[in-house]
């Protein structure tokens, strides 16, 4: 079984100066897709193909933030995300909104990718953090 590794992804976002903004635009609309309950989709971040200390990434070093990053843009939110339920209660500034990074725990995420791009879906009560720089996560 092969997997497809979205080259142009990891091109297009590890090379940019604004990767948030890069991310948007790679995916694009996201109008019809509707994430259902309480998922959230989360476009994965890709750090910069050259460190701050000027050594370039190998493509392999790359692919491991698409398989194993903890960092995400928040893209969309389902229907009930971050909503109070009987059994969990949002503080206000716990919940989440579209275009805010976060950290997430791999293995509480479905990987998917929408117009080519590595995204993850997570239930809201798994986002663990908001970060203002993903670059802090490794």
């Amino acid at each position: 079984m092969s997997v497809i590794v979205p080259y142009k992804a990891i091109d297009v976002v590890g090379d940019s100066d604004n990767p948030k903004q890069a991310i948007i635009d790679f995916i694009g609309k996201l109008d019809g897709i509707h994430i259902p309950g309480d998922q959230v989709l989360i476009g994965t971040y890709v750090r910069p193909r050259k460190t701050k200390g000027g050594i370039i990434r190998v493509d392999e070093n790359m692919q491991e933030d698409i398989w194993q990053g903890k960092a995400g843009l928040i893209l969309k939110l389902g229907t009930t995300a971050f909503k109070d339920t009987q059994e969990f209660s949002f503080p206000v500034a716990d919940k989440f909104k579209p275009g805010e990074w976060c950290v997430y725990k791999v293995g509480d995420a479905w990987a998917i990718n929408i117009n080519s791009y590595p995204c993850r879906l997570v239930r809201d009560v798994n986002i663990r953090l908001r970060i203002d720089d993903p670059n802090i996560v490794l």
